[in-house]
Order: structure tokens, then C-alpha cells, then sequence
């Protein structure tokens, strides 16, 4: 069975997604709401985008977006959430392993809390760097390999989670404005709460 975000298997995600309300939240993603300003006008790609929270916010702020996941229980939330919030979003039901970013076609890519096989995650990487626009951007935040000393959420699997040294080489070719390793509380919903230890990243392809 296909696995996507977070070790999960696609049904296993859906599953999560069933319960009531929204598990991490419907605001944004607080890195993503510092540094979204960053981002040329234009069009979004986000990553693992499950419920919709950011990319319901990006829209607000005028960006075209589209939401890929893996999850369609998860991405029906979105839709809704963007209805609720009076904003249109475009939402692709994917595999990660399957979804092509198209070369040169995007101002933004999103990648929050998006954890993946580490092969995958390669090459999901390299993609969204061809996948940019000269002077787009790509923003990530995500549970470094600290995490496993800590119980607020992220896979429990060292090799899912992230380092800012690894990243760097895996974005080859983005000119970093931003690139730390830090502890921060992390106050997302349900599924995301409490002290956590994590990695975040702005890259412009110049």
C-alpha cells in the first residue's frame, strides 16, 4: 500500500481525517505566516497539504493555490474550510510518489510538516527546486531529529524526520535567506501541541 506523509498509509490518513473538527488546526502554520510575503505573486503549490489550513490562508492573501494530498477526507475538509473562509482553492488528490511538479511552473512551494520515506522525500525535493520559477520560493518547516527526545506529535521513525544539513543538499540550487534548527511551542490543533523541535527553511531560486 502506498505510504504518504508521516509513515502513515493513505487509508490510514483518511481515517485520522474522519474524526470531528479539524486535528491540526484551520490557522496557518505560524513560520509560514511570518515569511509568506516572501512569495511572488502568483501561484502555490503545497505539499502534504492535508486539512487545508494553509492553503485556505494563502488564498486569502491572494495566491492561486493548490492543495495536493494524499487524503481525500482530508482535502473535502479543505474545500470546506475554504467555502467557510470565502476563499477558492484548488485541491489534487495524489500520491507523492505519483504527483509530477511540473518544471518552471510555480512562484511558491509549501512543504509544512511534509515527512516522507527519505528516497522519496529526495526526490520530492529535487522536483519542487526544477518545479519553481525564477525568484520563486519554497518554505518548509518540519519536525527535525531532535524530535524523537520529545511526545508532541512527528513520526517516531529517525529517518522520516529532518535535518537542517540534509535539507540544504536536497534543495541544491535555492539561495537560503532562512535555515535553523530550533525548539519552539507548537500550538496546532490537536495534533500538533507543546514544545517541539524543529527544522525551517526559505530557499529563492535565483
Amino acid at each position: 500500500m502506498s505510504t504518504s506523509a508521516g509513515g502513515r498509509t493513505l487509508t490510514e490518513w483518511d481515517e485520522r481525517y474522519r474524526a470531528e473538527g479539524y486535528i491540526y488546526g484551520t490557522e496557518p502554520n505560524q513560520f509560514l505566516e511570518s515569511v509568506a510575503g516572501q512569495i511572488p505573486a502568483g501561484n502555490v503549490l503545497m505539499l502534504a497539504e492535508g486539512e487545508g489550513r494553509n492553503a485556505v490562508y494563502l488564498a486569502s492573501l491572494g495566491y492561486e493555490v493548490t492543495a495536493v494530498d494524499g487524503s481525500a477526507v482530508g482535502l473535502q475538509k479543505a474545500e470546506m474550510l475554504a467555502r467557510e473562509r470565502g476563499v477558492l482553492i484548488t485541491t489534487c488528490l495524489a500520491d507523492l510518489a505519483d504527483y509530477r511538479i511540473e518544471p518552471a511552473s510555480w512562484d511558491g512551494v509549501v512543504a509544512c510538516y511534509c515527512h516522507l520515506p527519505p528516497l522519496l522525500r529526495q526526490a520530492v525535493h529535487r522536483s519542487a527546486v526544477a518545479g519553481l520559477k525564477q525568484g520563486g520560493v519554497f518554505i518548509l518547516e518540519a519536525f527535525s531529529k531532535q524530535q524523537l527526545n520529545y511526545h508532541t506529535g512527528g513520526p517516531k521513525s529517525l529517518d522520516m524526520l529532518m535535518s537542517l544539513a540534509e535539507l540544504r543538499e536536497e534543495l541544491a540550487g535555492l539561495q537560503f535567506s532562512h535555515g535553523v534548527e530550533l525548539e519552539r511551542d507548537v500550538r496546532e490543533g490537536s495534533g500538533h501541541t507543546g514544545l517541539a523541535a524543529v527544522v525551517q527553511l526559505l530557499g529563492v531560486k535565483p
